[in-house]
């Protein structure tokens, strides 16, 4: 009996975290569904009194957040394809090819992992707009990229590493080239890393708050994060809106999620299994 209520602690430790995240998630949804008098007054934290969709009716029709929306869609659909193949690419000329600046270049990429945004935000708004790509998506695509690309070049190097050489000794006799090697061989089986890295570089690029800020002020080009800003006022927020705004926003993390959980569960198994 002992021993089972033991083997039971784990279960329960786990269940209190489950519902620790849980909860908020919701506690957004059920708001998004009242006005500010239920939840501030009445009903802060219980179910709806009926399911009403004011709210997003509201979200679409006044503050366009349709809009926003959009606008995070095509930065994050251009930013993920193309962040995971140059770091696939990249990992694969560092973990497999032999040249004399491949040391550097790999402590060049890994130095991005050290360097905040901060310090290099000045430099790069004026190198956005001398590039005369402000206010536009392809201003935020390239810097995101290039502040996701150290990341995501460590999970997809990591990976490789661990995958025998043998494969692409193999194809190399057959006589496939270096082109041919990496899009045939080592790219499919390093997909589970290449959709891990996906997956963080899509958190970071839907979520991006501070890039997006400085380096956009109109609403044609601003993301999804800045279009939440809308419904805070300078002495009311709109807290129902607000809740159906990150209910919407919430929802293409938990897609991606569902779509590349397999891929991440098989990335934790990292050379354990090379067909």
């Amino acid at each position: 009996m002992i021993l089972r209520g033991f083997r039971a602690v784990p279960y329960v430790v786990l269940t209190g975290f489950a519902l620790l995240y849980i909860y908020p998630m919701f506690w957004m949804i059920a708001n998004s569904f009242k006005d500010n008098e239920q939840i501030l007054v009445t009903n802060p934290f219980g179910f709806p009194a009926s399911l009403e969709w004011t709210n997003y009716i509201n979200i679409m029709e006044s503050y366009r957040i349709d809009m926003f929306f959009l606008n995070s869609v095509i930065v994050a659909a251009v930013t993920v394809p193309l962040t995971a193949m140059l770091a696939g690419m990249f990992a694969f000329a560092v973990a497999r090819m032999k040249w004399k600046w491949s040391g550097i270049a790999f402590t060049y990429i890994t130095m991005g992992l050290m360097i905040p945004v901060q310090v290099i935000l000045i430099p790069l708004v004026l190198l956005v707009r001398d590039l005369q790509l402000y206010n536009t998506h392809l201003g935020l695509i390239l810097p995101y990229t290039a502040f996701n690309l150290s990341f995501a070049s460590m999970i997809c190097y990591g990976f490789l590493r661990s995958v025998p050489k043998e494969l692409e000794e193999a194809a190399c006799i057959d006589g496939a080239n270096i082109y041919r090697i990496f899009g045939s061989v080592v790219f499919p089986v390093i997909r589970p890393a290449v959709a891990t890295a996906s997956i963080f570089v899509f958190l970071s690029a839907w979520n991006e708050f501070p890039l997006a800020l400085v380096l956009t002020s109109k609403p044609t080009a601003q993301t999804l994060p800045l279009g939440v800003l809308s419904f805070v006022g300078q002495h009311t927020v709109d807290w129902g809106a607000l809740a159906a705004a990150m209910t919407i926003a919430s929802l293409p993390t938990l897609i991606i999620y569902l779509f590349f959980s397999e891929f991440v569960e098989k990335s934790l198994t990292v050379g354990s299994a090379v067909k």
